[in-house]
């Protein structure tokens, strides 16, 4: 991909003449003794980009014109899901999305009203795989997978959740990662018992010694050559699971398994809903996630777009997690693998990282 920091894309419907207006070069960082690369680098002259790529590269600074030439055409714009636009709100504290900043500039300096939501076209081509994004994506997942194993090696009692975060994140880097896909998970006691959206409103605490008796769940993920991963672990802080910690993994991971088992070609997200609401113990159900989506689509975000109605295809990447929060008893697990849609039936890309209580037990022990 251009990895260009505060660039803009425009795609002509249905000429498709694309544009990317790039900032100009920053005279601070340019050198006429060696090959130069972002900022310094004259972008805008760089003509095996263009040749590679077919884009045409333009200075950010005529966007506007090009803009105003445009006011009485549709504005297509990925709203980030179907329904209507968000546009940024005028809050004291708020966190907006780039769209949603570049809809109001859209809408205030240049009196644009008339948007369109490009969501389900975007969706339909994101949810589809080539060969080369499924390649990349199995090394993001292996390269978690790999990480994890490496971080479970340093669980134990009084330790940090903050050190094993350490300990995973400095791995990805050293199989190859660039990034993190998103802020890492590592909860332990008290705080595995929530999903990670409460958790991130309260500033992501992952400060917590873990103790014996603990479980430590991993939520975690890479991102590698712009595409992501995103997998999920529970092991016992001990090294040993109780016999009803084992019991609850046991039925969780069952669970997943029968999802797994069951994805195909043809069948919808409906089908594998209706399932998982089939298959989940009557006991269990008000600890699970009866009703709602097991999992996400990935690719180049974790919350890549898709279509619930969506029939699924070969190339299609999301994930299975059916998570299991008992606040009663103070327990929860929570597994996350990464599926691949093939002809047939579907591939786990994160496969090599055990899954059931004596497999996680046994890693621990590894040298």
């Amino acid at each position: 991909g251009l990895e260009l920091p505060n660039a803009l894309l425009a795609i002509e419907v249905p000429s498709g003449k694309t544009v990317v207006y790039t900032p100009d070069m920053d005279r601070r960082f340019h050198s006429n003794s060696r090959p130069n690369d972002f900022p310094g680098r004259p972008l805008l002259n760089d003509l095996e980009i263009t040749e590679k790529t077919g884009l045409v590269l333009k200075n950010i600074s005529d966007f506007s014109a090009y803009i105003t030439s445009k006011a009485e055409v549709p504005i297509l714009v990925n709203n980030g899901s179907e329904g209507s636009f968000l546009f940024a709100a005028n809050d004291y504290i708020a966190t907006h999305t780039p769209i949603q900043i570049l809809m109001q500039a859209l809408k205030t300096k240049h009196n644009i009203s008339r948007f369109e939501n490009s969501y389900k076209a975007i969706a339909e081509v994101r949810m589809l795989k080539s060969e080369a994004e499924i390649e990349i994506m199995k090394k993001a997942s292996s390269i978690t997978v790999e990480s994890i194993k490496e971080a479970a090696k340093s669980i134990k009692p009084g330790i940090d959740e903050r050190y094993l975060e350490g300990v995973l994140e400095g791995h990805y880097k050293k199989l190859g990662a660039q990034r993190l896909a998103f802020g890492s998970i590592i909860k332990s006691g008290p705080n595995s018992l929530w999903p990670w959206r409460i958790l991130a409103t309260h500033y992501d605490r992952r400060n917590r010694t873990m103790v014996t008796g603990d479980l430590v769940i991993f939520d975690v993920g890479c991102e590698y050559n712009n595409y992501v991963s995103d997998i999920g672990r529970t092991f016992p802080v001990s090294g040993k699971f109780t016999p009803r910690q084992k019991e609850v993994l046991t039925m969780e991971v069952g669970v997943a398994d029968q999802i797994i088992a069951y994805i195909k070609p043809g069948i919808t997200f409906a089908d594998l809903r209706a399932l998982t609401d089939k298959i989940i113990p009557e006991d269990a159900k008000e600890y699970m996630q009866v009703g709602l989506f097991f999992g996400h689509h990935l690719g180049l975000s974790t919350g890549d777009p898709d279509l619930p109605e969506a029939v699924l295809k070969p190339g299609m990447v999301f994930t299975v997690e059916p998570w299991y929060y008992n606040h009663d008893e103070q327990l929860s697990v929570f597994t996350e693998d990464v599926v691949l849609i093939t002809s047939t039936g579907c591939e786990v890309l994160s496969k090599n990282l055990p899954r059931t209580p004596g497999a996680l037990e046994q890693l621990m022990r590894q040298e």
